[in-house]
């Protein structure tokens, strides 16, 4: 197959040119002959998207979403690997669970999933888990998300254990103690709302333990889903000195501010919270410098149940799959921020480097995972039309600008627009 005429977004330029696909894999790169063809005039093909932070919610939890559910909400942003967060249940903390979870997105055959183990055995900060029985079963790196690791010593046991098996482990970086009953940021918004919030501090202590952890024994570490200004700025000192440290962050803290939650939309509520406007400008200060590595959704699909009742008690969350490649380009290379190849090295191929996986890069003998699509394109975010069985998004109405026309996985168009998700 031949993908034709298009601008090719490739590491550090963008060119004018043909990808011809054999066997799953680029085969070339440059003007093609005959053979099956997909005109893209006017279109422009990045490496495929990889999502390095996600929920899918199976097994245990099939009402909010689950493999199949989400990997067609997957294809349909444009992301052709995605890796799943452990806080299941049963939690992912063994062999047994790695092996279900890659043979039901084998059934689904849309794009590529890779598991994420859980540190401690059923996320319980007490004991490691089995992690080089997860490690052979397929799983790609380990985290505690949507909790930290309470214990130093056990939390540098895993760094440990981790790097002996050729893992990372992704940290959610939140102090229990100083959050605790939190639902919003602690700062004016939170006082006008009569919302308890929480202090930055909460993310900013837990970041700088991971820090120190990580230059103290050597070994590498990851930061999830950065939202506040100082957070950005001890990453970036830890950068300067040699931490082997890398960081991600999401659309909602580039694009929103806890402006957001003066509605009492539940859909706003999120954890970390959406920060002040000076940490949002600080994150995106932090991709355009590099401090930040990657973007990720974080997607977190809730029934509407879970969203519907008061913000206290509302679940925290954001269904971002969907929305994730358009509000980046619409936010960050519609500004100026960053160029094309900078937004593929976030969305691609520094994720696939982060987590040693394949793929990232548009380039001959690299895996056919394309995504491709009209840079032109304006649209309303509706979350009716999501194909996610979480709607809940504060995008709802938002214009933005850039929509996936095909995304390719392994040579096989998985979704198009016109025709949606082939499974």
């Amino acid at each position: 197959m031949i993908f034709k005429n298009a601008e090719l977004v490739l590491k550090d330029k963008l060119v004018r040119a043909d990808i011809t696909v054999e066997n799953g894999k680029i085969a070339a790169i440059g003007n093609a002959g005959g053979g099956e063809a997909v005109d893209c005039t006017g279109l422009t093909i990045f490496p495929g998207l990889i999502d390095m932070h996600v929920h899918l919610r199976e097994p245990g939890f099939e009402r909010k979403e689950d493999i199949l559910s989400g990997s067609r909400a997957a294809v349909k942003g444009g992301f052709t690997q995605i890796c799943c967060m452990p806080n299941t249940n049963p939690v992912i903390d063994n062999k047994v669970v790695v092996s279900y979870i890659k043979a039901r997105a084998k059934e689904a055959g849309l794009c590529k999933v890779h598991p994420i183990g859980a540190i401690t055995k059923g996320q319980k900060g007490e004991e490691l888990a089995a992690i080089g029985g997860m490690k052979a079963a397929g799983a790609v790196a380990l985290s505690e998300d949507g909790k930290s690791v309470a214990d130093t010593n056990l939390m540098a046991k895993a760094m440990l254990y981790a790097s002996d098996f050729g893992l990372k482990c992704l940290c959610h970086c939140e102090d229990r103690f100083l959050a605790e009953g939190a639902v919003v940021n602690e700062g004016y918004n939170a006082t006008v709302t009569g919302l308890k919030g929480s202090l930055r501090a909460a993310e900013d202590v837990m970041i700088a333990r991971e820090l120190l952890l990580a230059e103290s024994l050597g070994l590498p570490v990851h930061i999830c889903h950065v939202s506040t200004y100082s957070g950005v700025q001890l990453i970036r000192e830890a950068k300067a000195r040699g931490v082997k440290v890398t960081a991600e962050t999401c659309p909602h803290y580039f694009t929103l501010t806890d402006d957001a939650i003066k509605t009492y939309d539940t859909n706003t509520k999120v954890n970390p919270p959406l920060r002040e406007e000076k940490d949002r400008l600080a994150v995106i200060e932090g991709l355009k410098d590099g401090t930040l590595d990657c973007i990720v959704t974080d997607h977190a699909p809730h029934h509407e149940d879970d969203k519907r009742v008061e913000y206290d008690l509302a679940a925290f969350g954001i269904s971002g799959l969907e929305t994730s490649f358009a509000l980046s380009y619409t936010m960050l290379v519609k500004t100026g921020v960053l160029t094309l190849p900078q937004l593929a090295r976030k969305m691609s191929f520094n994720p696939a480097s982060v987590l040693g996986l394949e793929g990232g890069e548009l380039k001959v003998g690299a895996p056919a995972d394309l995504t491709i699509a009209d840079l032109g394109k304006k649209w309303k975010v509706d979350p009716n039309e999501f194909v996610s069985k979480g709607k809940n998004t504060p995008f709802g109405g938002r214009e933005v600008q850039g929509q996936v026309i095909y995304t390719v996985v392994d040579g096989g168009i998985k979704y198009s627009l016109a025709r949606g998700n082939r499974a």
